[in-house]
């Protein structure tokens, strides 16, 4: 982890990344020094970042993710990304998702490497370890949304709803129970019901929102102050689109 100054890039290219974001104030940013005519560096800078509020940040992820659905995604060229953000970094959200191998939130929203901070743990759940990340994210490195983010057929959900039992596993699951027991749904609540098990993955995630307001008080304050939004979003395996909670 790194949040040292970011030297000036010469690489060059067409990529909107949250220059995406459909705001006049959005529209005029750049992320990285301009070198060329119309050209956009590689990677986000401090001075972008410091210019785009939360809901701006919020809106490109949203926009990012009508392009992937519709196939028109941004040319990435991830090696002048690499480049540009070798000497500094300065994502502007941290997202916690599922480790689920088809919810890759970066390739969803259409983000390149240095945007986000990116966390991932089965069932999208906090616990210390990933308090003390977004802290340092938001806190220290300056990310101003936190984005906790579910996805339909979870397997960790359909666990947690059969009481599972598998070594570790078994304790991640007894996370998960809170959000099985109060989601309201009228129909067969079991894990063969993709309906309930999308109502209780749903639910987790409202579930995490407050659990990480309520166990840190650093990101609570800020949330408080309007230094940073938590939010969270439901994705679809069948359609590739993201929901965002309001």
């Amino acid at each position: 982890m790194s949040d040292s100054k970011n030297e000036p890039c010469q690489h060059d290219h067409g990529r909107r990344g949250f220059l995406a974001v459909a705001t006049a104030t959005a529209a005029t940013l750049s992320l990285g020094p301009l070198t060329g005519n119309d050209a956009h560096g590689a990677a986000l800078t401090k001075q972008n970042r410091a210019n785009l509020t939360a809901d701006e940040i919020i809106a490109a992820m949203k926009d990012g993710n009508r392009r992937f659905r519709l196939g028109k995604e941004s040319p990435h060229d991830y090696l002048a990304q690499q480049k540009a953000s070798a000497n500094g970094q300065y994502p502007a959200a941290i997202i916690l998702s599922c480790i689920d191998s088809r919810a890759p939130a970066e390739m969803i929203m259409d983000l390149g490497i240095g945007e986000t901070f990116n966390a991932r743990v089965a069932g999208n759940i906090s616990n210390d370890d990933m308090l003390g990340s977004m802290e340092f994210a938001c806190k220290v490195a300056g990310a101003k949304v936190v984005l906790v983010m579910g996805h339909t057929a979870c397997g960790a959900i359909k666990g947690a709803i059969d009481d599972a039992q598998l070594g570790n596993l078994t304790g991640l699951l007894a996370k998960i129970k809170p959000a099985v027991e109060s989601t309201d749904y009228r129909g067969e609540r079991s894990a063969k019901n993709y309906g309930f098990v999308d109502a209780v993955a749903r639910r987790n995630v409202e579930l995490t929102m407050a659990d990480i307001r309520a166990r840190s008080p650093v990101l609570a304050q800020m949330e408080k102050a309007g230094t940073i939004k938590i939010a969270g979003a439901m994705y679809s395996l069948g359609t590739g689109a993201l929901d965002f909670l309001a």
